[in-house]
């Protein structure tokens, strides 16, 4: 049973494997944009017991951690389409998705995370601006309602709480082919800081509000973030 559950990552945690929530940059067109809510965030860490590496080690998923990660999940967000997390929750969590704009692009995402979301675009254009820090999005990615995962693990995308940008610039080099193929995986000296296109800046600013980076994770899913702080406790009063 074990070995079975140590085949977890079937692909990129929103790209590949079923629909995505995936939007590109328009070509030409003009379209009337809408003023986004104005509000601060509280500065918060993502809660350690939903971070990944906390209940999967060296490819083995621990049941017990897990299950307290997932009924966590669907409590705050809602269920996704299993008889355990009907359990906990009997809304759907793609019931209360939202589509909101992200750095210029359309992105599905939970309506509960979509404060965090803008607040980290606003710290992204306060402090990223240099060259070096500098970093434009092409495609992302962020409801879905397939898993990508093997085995029991359910990922953040179907509860609508996770993000991938540009997975052909930042790779997943722990997840099945194709990911993997990409000439940066194969640099084994290289950290995942040094594989992805991605700014230090960029990451900064998803951590700062609550983002989980899954480059931190042995999957180095580069593309991938999610937000795993108190959504109860998002925005300042």
């Amino acid at each position: 049973m074990a070995a079975a559950l140590a085949l977890l990552a079937a692909g990129p945690s929103g790209f590949g494997g079923g629909p995505v929530a995936e939007a590109k940059e328009a070509a030409g067109g003009k379209s009337k944009k809408k003023k986004a809510p104005q509000y601060e965030c509280r500065v918060q860490s993502p809660q350690k017991f939903l971070k990944r590496r906390t209940f999967v080690q060296k490819g083995m998923l621990n049941p017990k951690k897990h299950a307290k990660a997932v009924r966590y999940l669907a409590e705050h967000y809602g269920h996704v389409e299993t008889e355990e997390t009907r359990r906990y929750n009997s809304e759907s969590a793609h019931a209360q998705a939202k589509t909101v704009q992200f750095m210029g692009l359309p992105l599905s995402i939970h309506e509960k995370v979509a404060p965090a979301l803008h607040c980290v675009e606003k710290r992204i254009r306060a402090t990223c601006n240099s060259k070096s820090r500098r970093y434009t999005p092409r495609a992302v990615g962020g409801f879905r309602t397939a898993n990508s995962y093997r085995g029991a693990e359910i990922s953040n995308h179907l509860f609508g709480i996770a993000i991938d940008i540009d997975p052909e610039r930042n790779p997943c080099c722990g997840c099945v082919d194709p990911w993997p193929t990409s000439p940066l995986c194969h640099e084994k000296k290289r950290t995942a800081y040094e594989r992805t296109a991605l700014s230090r800046c960029w990451i900064k600013a998803f951590e700062r509000y609550g983002f989980d980076w899954l480059g931190h994770d042995d999957l180095e899913d580069t593309m991938h973030f999610e937000f795993l702080g108190d959504p109860d406790r998002l925005k300042k009063k």
